[in-house]
């Protein structure tokens, strides 16, 4: 729902807790859906190096383990790096280059 877009966003960037911005990106990135991925994007466009920290653990929690989960993420993040929305596409690119050096532990046989 666009109207959670905004609340969440603030979540992922909270300012006095960052036990909150690592669950909150977690839980957005385990739907492993456009719209998960589009709320951590936009945030890790904008976010300090210590949120940026945070997001990047939660990354490597959620896309660690299945390299299907992990080529899925990649795609979308590489079709929102040309999104409209410019912080949205910045933010992909940057958590593009996140995913693309974890190395998954479970691949198809």
């Amino acid at each position: 729902m666009q109207e959670a877009v905004e609340p969440l966003l603030e979540l992922v960037l909270d300012p006095g807790d960052t036990f909150v911005t690592r669950r909150t990106a977690e839980g957005l990135l385990r739907r492993k859906d456009r719209a998960g991925l589009a709320i951590v994007a936009s945030a890790l466009a904008v976010a300090n190096d210590n949120h940026a920290d945070w997001i990047h653990t939660a990354v490597v929690d959620v896309f660690s383990i299945f390299s299907e989960d992990l080529d899925e993420a990649l795609r979308l993040c590489e079709e929102m790096s040309g999104d409209a929305d410019a912080r949205v596409a910045r933010g992909a690119r940057r958590l593009h280059e996140g995913l693309a050096v974890i190395d998954p532990v479970l691949r198809p046989a």
